[in-house]
């Protein structure tokens, strides 16, 4: 392959976009998409710091934020639908107990309407397992 090195790892792409923050998912930057575990909407103590990252930018701004709820595309439409909206709220409820004012809060779910990977495997679904976080205005 063009760009890999010896190792095998591609080569290294810069984290920086052309907005000035990083892009992950379709989330705005410099906020970060949250990930989870399979059929959960709990948040991963490994995504905290992510969400207080969150919270710390939102809080600095004046636009309304949405999260959107996104799912790997096992399961139904209509069980993916519900968990993605489950999934949303979990982190709205986090970043208004981190102080963000909830009328700056909306929350839609794509359930597995916009997949991000579609290979079938667990890389790909777990990138699709995220809430992302989009600046609306």
């Amino acid at each position: 392959d063009k760009g890999m090195n010896p190792d095998g790892m591609g080569a290294e792409e810069p984290l920086e976009s052309n907005s000035g923050g990083i892009t992950e998912g379709r989330t705005d930057g410099p906020m970060l998409p949250v990930y989870f575990d399979f059929d959960s909407s709990e948040i991963r103590d490994n995504q905290v710091s992510r969400v207080t990252n969150n919270a710390t930018f939102i809080k600095s701004q004046s636009n309304t934020i949405r999260i959107e709820g996104n799912c790997d595309p096992r399961g139904t439409n209509e069980y993916n639908m519900a968990l993605g909206e489950r999934r949303a709220l979990s982190a709205k409820k986090y970043l208004v107990n981190l102080g963000v004012s909830e009328a700056r809060l909306s929350t839609i779910s794509y359930g597995e309407e916009r997949i991000l990977l579609h290979g079938q495997d667990e890389l790909s679904w777990a990138q699709n397992r995220r809430d992302d976080f989009v600046v609306v205005q």
